[in-house]
Order: C-alpha cells, then structure tokens, then sequence
C-alpha cells in the first residue's frame, strides 16, 4: 500500500508539473506577442504614415526673413474666406469674398530654437508649461514649434523679426488658396497629412514643422492645419463677417479677445478646418499655441 501511494503522488507530482510548463509557455507567447505589438506601435510614432506627393511649389517666390526663416509670397487677388457648409459654425459664416493685396507668410512655425534666440536677445523670460499630463521635457525639443506663447508675445517676436502677425484673412488665404478647401490639401481629411489628435498620423504630441510634405498648403506653406494652433492679429467678433470689408479686412478695432487659427495637435478633424476660427483672452498661453509671422511686400524686396 505505501509503495501504490508514492506511485500515485509521483503520477500527481509529473501531471502537476507538465501542467504548469504548459502554462508556461502560454504565458511566455503571449509575452513575446505583446512585446512585438508595442515594438510596432513605437514604429508607427516614429514617422508619418502618408507617402509624400510631389508637389511643385517653384513658381511662388520666397525670401529669408531677419530671423533667417523662409517666407513666401502669397500675391494679390481675391479669395473665398468662411463657410457655409453644415457642420460650420456661426462666426464663420457668411462664406464671402475678400481681396487682399500681395504679403509674404512665413513657410513654417516658428520653432523653439528661433523662440529660444529671440528670447536671449531681447532678454524676456520664458513661460512655463503649467498643464500637460506627460512629461513636459517631450514638448520641448529645438526643433518643434515655439508653445505657450500669449498673443503679447508672438507680436514682440514678429516685431523683432521686421515681421508682423498675419491678419486673419491672410491666415485664411495662405492656408486655403483661392478656392474653398476645407482643409489645407483639398475637401477630404487624410490621415498622416497633419498632426492631430491621437497617433496616426505618426506623433503623439508636437511634431517638427515640415513633417508633413502632403499636407502643405496650395503656396506650400507647411502646417496650415494642425500641430500648433496659431495667433493672428485680429480682435474676435462673431459677427464680423457680416461686414466685413472687401479689402484687406483687419478686424475690429477693439475687443476683448483676440484669435488663433489652424487648430492643434489635440483637435479633430473638424476643428482644423481651414475656416474654423478660435477665441482666447490675449494672456492664453498653453502647449497647443504657437505662431507664424507675415510680412507687407517693400519696394526693395527681392524673391528668389
């Protein structure tokens, strides 16, 4: 009897131990099989999904501005500024034409490393990121777009720079073209030509301005639709399309709030739209705001 008990808990003891290799193995695969699908995901953030269209933009002249970024010349006519589609908001309508006359954009975002220089130079200091549930140090790399800048200073870097904000119509223009685009490429959204809210277009927070080759505008002007939202120069009225003047339109002449344009890297699809606008008290500063500049056309300005 004592020797048929070992027999049987040595039976016990190998069906024990098969089970618990066989276990084993099924944790070890499934380990390995989420391994490879975080490897992928890190992949999928390291570039933008979208192969680059060729695009020819040789036939619109450019210049380097005082701060040694390229800018190019968005020349004089007419364009269609708002919307009327369904899913527009009341300030952006009536859809309605405006003129303006010949102004040069800057080609990117102002980046950090540009923000960094002019900040040294001028000798102000530097906002602080307050709100972001990640690591703020993944926002602040030299080549991403300058962030939490409030309106004062995006002005005072443009100013530095011989440059100025651009008005909202001129925004508009440089993003959309002469014809009624919702988005800076055409009508439809695609994905991996803008950096918007979530990771597939290839980032998961900022990406470097001229990251997306297909996404550029019809001056190719890069970034007119998402990454950073950006000042302009206009106070915001709701209601100011309704008298808009037909000629290089400025806004109103006071007000409390001023506008940013383009939407951000946290925004959907809808609300980076080229006609969509936003309001913010002047004093905004916060990781989804940046700027780019403009400039009026001198006698003595040479395009390349």
């Amino acid at each position: 009897m004592e020797n048929r008990g070992v027999l049987i808990g040595s039976i016990i003891f190998v069906f024990g131990s098969f089970i618990l290799m066989i276990g084993g193995l099924v944790y070890e695969s499934y380990k390995a099989k989420q391994m490879r699908q975080l490897a992928l995901s890190i992949a999928s953030e390291a570039k933008p999904v979208a192969a680059p269209v060729a695009q020819d933009f040789s036939m619109y002249k450019t210049l380097v501005g005082d701060d040694g970024r390229e800018m190019v010349q968005i020349s004089e006519g007419p364009f269609v500024m708002g919307s009327r589609d369904n899913d527009s908001d009341p300030d952006e309508k009536p859809e309605h034409q405006v003129y303006l006359k010949t102004y040069f954009l800057d080609k990117h975002e102002v980046t950090q490393d540009a923000y960094d220089r002019f900040l040294k130079m001028t000798r102000r200091v530097k906002r602080k990121i307050e709100v972001f549930e990640d690591d703020p140090t993944k926002l602040l790399k030299s080549e991403y777009p300058a962030i939490a800048v409030t309106w004062d200073d995006a002005e005072a870097y443009c100013k530095w720079a011989g440059k100025r904000l651009p008005t909202e119509a001129e925004w508009e223009k440089a993003a959309r073209g002469e014809g009624k685009r919702r988005y800076a490429w055409g009508d439809e959204f695609i994905s991996g030509y803008a950096n918007i809210d979530g990771t597939e277009d290839g980032f998961r927070y900022l990406a470097p301005p001229g990251s997306f080759e297909s996404g550029r505008s019809p001056y190719g002007i890069y970034d007119m639709t998402g990454n950073v939202g950006e000042w302009v120069a206009d106070v915001y009225d709701e209601n100011f399309y309704r008298a808009s003047p037909y000629r290089d339109p400025k806004g109103p002449d006071q007000g409390e709030q001023r506008i940013i344009r383009g939407g951000s890297w946290r925004e959907t699809k809808r609300n980076v739209r080229s006609s969509k606008r936003f309001q913010a008290k002047p004093w905004r500063h916060d990781i989804t705001i940046g700027f780019r500049c403009a400039k009026d056309v001198d006698v003595d300005t040479v395009g390349k």
